[in-house]
């Protein structure tokens, strides 16, 4: 069976290896001596950015390969393998059909970085194939599909990990064990922020796919529609039939950090303010969002998204206050934060070294998400347990996702605190699951 989480022990233990491998980023793996049995076998899915960053950290870990690169692109398949051959030596197979990649029976897991509408799917499919699966958040597309996923990997007892990387944070594990023992006292708020200057996406032409995009397996589960020249590769994620919205492409990250250091699982009441008022174009989610929510152990929570107005928040782009009966901890995007007594004034400072490079803005501290990797590998090996299995990171998905309806509906939503389900309103919840295309259900 997968190791049983338990938020008190993962502190204590995590704390205890801090010093080590998840303080330092990747340069530190190089102590690690593994034996050929040892080797994991890794593919990629999706690999024009974050998954090109995800290949590269995965060959820079000790005993680790990346055998497999399976892109929908010709243009970005061919650019990969040419990639991961000039950093390897080794030329890894590569693939457009995922489903051809799991049937490769050295392949030991699969990291996918395919747009939203494929991660739970994908995800599922790899379970299915006797695969460990690392997948970027969101972990799904919808509430069913995270539902979905949780179940599959009970079922096929495969180690699922989602990218939600400060889990795996030296120093982010230190301020949650302080959260955790009281040295702000009781905490019982948190905000958390992200912001862009993202620019208008315009209004698409419906146009024939280019030759090099199989769009058809590109839409997979999602049912058909036509292509248009400002969807592929990065503007799908403001479309709600592909996407989810800066919530989760860049809110889960904060959000799972709230929840994390406020001991919260489901919330019991969640609402959102905001819109698309930036640009008048083809952008369907909020660029504008302020997600409330409240949970039973008498805490809440915010968080702001701004895509398209950059201006810092506390003197950064990124981050989240937690707020207690006897101080104050902020942290700002990184390894680093701050303590302050009730007073306001600075008792504690932990830094860390380990720079984030601005004008990477697919991994700005790709040194630190190596250590998340690195701890999903030993857990295939079976020397240590996930720092974020998925029945955390699917907790932390739900939370945005439930925003978004919300935002989609116009009003407040009640919701179960057993199981984030919505209560009594059935509008709400035809938003909880999607359809797919004839063929591809997601079935566990």
């Amino acid at each position: 069976m997968a190791p049983t989480f338990n938020r008190r022990n993962f502190i204590r233990n995590s704390s205890l290896a801090g010093a080590g491998i998840m303080l330092a980023g990747l340069d530190s793996f190089a102590t690690y001596r593994g034996t050929p049995g040892d080797k994991v076998i890794v593919g990629l899915m999706g690999t024009n950015s974050r998954g090109m960053s995800l290949a590269k950290s995965f060959s820079k870990l000790p005993n680790v390969e990346v055998g497999y690169i399976c892109d929908v692109d010709e243009t970005v398949l061919n650019k990969t393998i040419a990639e991961m051959e000039k950093l390897t030596g080794k030329k890894p197979q590569g693939f457009r059909d995922v489903r051809k990649m799991l049937q490769q029976k050295d392949l030991d897991a699969m990291a996918i970085a395919a747009p939203d509408h494929w991660h739970a799917p994908a995800a599922i499919m790899g379970l299915q194939a006797g695969k460990h699966v690392y997948v970027e958040k969101p972990c799904s597309h919808n509430p069913n599909e995270g539902e979905l996923l949780v179940a599959a990997q009970k079922k096929y007892n495969k180690q699922v990990q989602m990218g939600n990387q400060r889990r795996s944070y030296g120093n982010v594990i230190d301020m949650m064990n302080k959260l955790h023992t009281g040295a702000i006292g009781r905490v019982y708020f948190a905000r958390g922020w992200y912001t862009n200057s993202r620019k208008s996406i315009g209004k698409g032409k419906i146009v024939p796919a280019p030759a090099n995009l199989d769009f058809d397996l590109w839409q997979g589960p999602a049912p058909r529609r036509s292509y248009q020249d400002n969807l592929v590769h990065y503007n799908w994620h403001w479309f709600w039939h592909w996407g989810t919205g800066e919530a989760l492409n860049n809110g889960t990250h904060m959000i799972d950090l709230m929840r994390w250091g406020l001991q919260a699982d489901y919330p019991t009441k969640v609402s959102s303010a905001g819109g698309r008022f930036q640009f008048q174009d083809d952008w369907e989610t909020p660029d504008t969002q302020v997600i409330s929510f409240n949970f039973a152990n008498n805490t809440a929570c915010t968080w702001e998204g701004r895509s398209c107005n950059g201006f810092d928040s506390e003197g950064s782009g990124t981050g989240v206050t937690f707020f207690g009966d006897n101080g104050t901890i902020m942290y700002k995007g990184g390894n680093s934060y701050w303590q302050y007594d009730a007073a306001g004034k600075l008792v504690n400072e932990v830094k860390d070294d380990t720079k984030g490079d601005p004008t990477n803005k697919v991994s700005p501290f790709e040194a630190l998400d190596g250590a998340h990797l690195h701890n999903f590998c030993e857990a295939i090996r079976g020397k240590g347990n996930l720092n974020s299995p998925i029945t955390e990171g699917f907790k932390s998905t739900l939370l945005p996702q439930l925003g978004n309806i919300s935002q989609r509906v116009g009003r407040t939503l009640n919701c179960d605190p057993r199981n984030g389900h919505i209560l009594n309103d059935n509008d709400a919840m035809k938003l909880w699951k999607r359809e797919y295309e004839k063929g591809w259900e997601v079935k566990v």
